[in-house]
């Protein structure tokens, strides 16, 4: 399926901000994943008193409400908002590094659910490849190839396992096609209904595009329905993707680019970006992405010098500490993180990740959540105290409290005290050291 060689980087628009563009990159060899502290177990069933129906032929079905989710709850005057932080992964697959089973494992120890975007052709079959025709392109392309028996039983089992332990299945589409020819940037609303009607096919009828596996227990949902949230690849196409998602059943979008304030909505869709973070030892920030921690490092190879991937793994690992650190302290705006499933650069991202999932989520009023539970929650909200919360910037904390900045209102916004400022972004168009 999704070798590991045809798995590749969701990126980046170009921004003065953010240094390098994020394209497309294919893997090295596939590495295996895990480490001491990995847990095994058995997926877990779904909740008691479940139903199980069957729908279409059942690659999917209703298996009742989604269990371990937290329901959400309207802050009570003058009370304090947790701290989110959304772990979310781009293109999620399981391929022979076995990255995505890792991370399950990782969220089951240390409290986080995350949201995995899935991308639609690897649930299907490289003989199959012409059900696919891509908005202008001819059918049967993809710029990350196609799955293949294995790969689709295995991402099978663990989007299946994900779900019933609280994740969120979202999709990052189909064939990854990014720039000017034909990229996702350059599609029109209709396009963008035909890419994410397919993106659901694939998904919905994975048995019946692969006979092998027509024994294997169905996705416990309805994609229909489970499936409100996205982010583009190469962060390119938001615009008029949006505007095709709201007729379709979507709440939410994650493509945009933003610093970390409270987010809002935009064309009735919550739009929560990733996000400008510190690159330590630099004079900018970069997105919140383990892509955009690479281009800055080692530029266009996803395998840099071997004698600086601790180094960068680990600057990675303290920008996104400082990032958690100005919100946590200051205007507790949800903490958005992007990654692949990838062993870029010796696998030191992962392990800056995996690192932040521990460091963060242990902490008192933090919920690493996945995108849905978030939204949920700023939904039950009252939209005036977020708006509200929005005026807060970048480790901006209420210099009164928060118990005084929330009970006063909007009409009369008390000082505020900056816990620790955001870094000054440079004019520079390369992030190469």
């Amino acid at each position: 399926m999704i070798a590991a060689t045809k798995k590749i980087a969701g990126g980046l628009v170009a921004t003065a901000l953010v240094l390098g563009v994020a394209g497309c990159s294919t893997s090295g060899p596939a590495k295996p994943a895990g480490g001491p502290n990995a847990k095994k177990g058995p997926a877990p069933e779904a909740a008691p008193g479940s139903v199980n129906r069957l729908i279409g032929d059942g690659s999917t079905a209703y298996t009742g409400a989604q269990p371990n989710v937290r329901k959400p709850q309207k802050l009570k005057p003058g009370e304090k908002p947790p701290q989110f932080v959304v772990f979310s992964w781009d293109g999620a697959g399981e391929d022979s590094q076995k990255l995505f089973s890792h991370f399950r494992e990782v969220g089951k120890k240390y409290n986080a659910r995350m949201t995995y975007f899935l991308s639609g052709v690897y649930m299907l079959p490289e003989e199959k490849r012409s059900l696919y025709t891509a908005p202008q392109h001819e059918s049967g392309r993809s710029d990350i190839g196609f799955g293949d028996v294995q790969g689709i039983k295995d991402t099978a089992a663990q989007v299946r396992g994900a779900w019933l332990e609280g994740n969120e299945i979202g999709t990052h589409f189909n064939g990854h096609f990014c720039g000017p020819d034909g990229g996702v940037g350059t599609w029109s609303v209709p396009e963008w209904k035909s890419e994410i009607n397919q993106a659901k096919s694939f998904v919905k009828s994975w048995k019946t595009n692969t006979p092998d596996l027509k024994g294997m227990d169905p996705l416990p949902f309805d994609y229909d329905k489970e499936l409100i949230g996205a982010r583009t690849p190469c962060l390119e196409g938001q615009k008029n993707f949006m505007l095709a998602a709201k007729d379709m059943g979507f709440r939410y979008d994650s493509s945009g680019i933003s610093k970390q304030i409270w987010p809002k909505k935009t064309d009735g869709l919550w739009d929560v970006p990733l996000q400008l973070v510190p690159m330590p030892g630099r004079a900018f920030d970069t997105l919140s992405m383990d892509y955009n921690y690479l281009v800055n490092q080692s530029g266009t190879t996803t395998q840099g010098d071997p004698s600086q991937h601790a180094y960068w793994g680990e600057q990675m690992r303290e920008g996104l500490q400082q990032a958690f650190d100005r919100v946590y302290a200051g205007n507790r705006a949800p903490l958005i993180i992007g990654n692949h499933f990838e062993s870029w650069n010796g696998g030191t991202y992962m392990k800056a990740v995996e690192d932040s999932i521990e460091s963060m989520c242990t902490q008192k009023e933090v919920r690493c959540v996945p995108f849905r539970e978030l939204v949920d929650w700023l939904d039950a909200q009252d939209p005036k105290v977020l708006e509200w919360m929005r005026g807060l910037d970048v480790g901006e904390a209420p210099k009164e409290g928060w118990t005084k900045f929330l009970t006063a209102g909007p009409a009369a916004k008390p000082a505020a005290t900056a816990v620790k400022p955001a870094a000054e972004p440079a004019e520079e168009e390369s992030g190469e050291e």
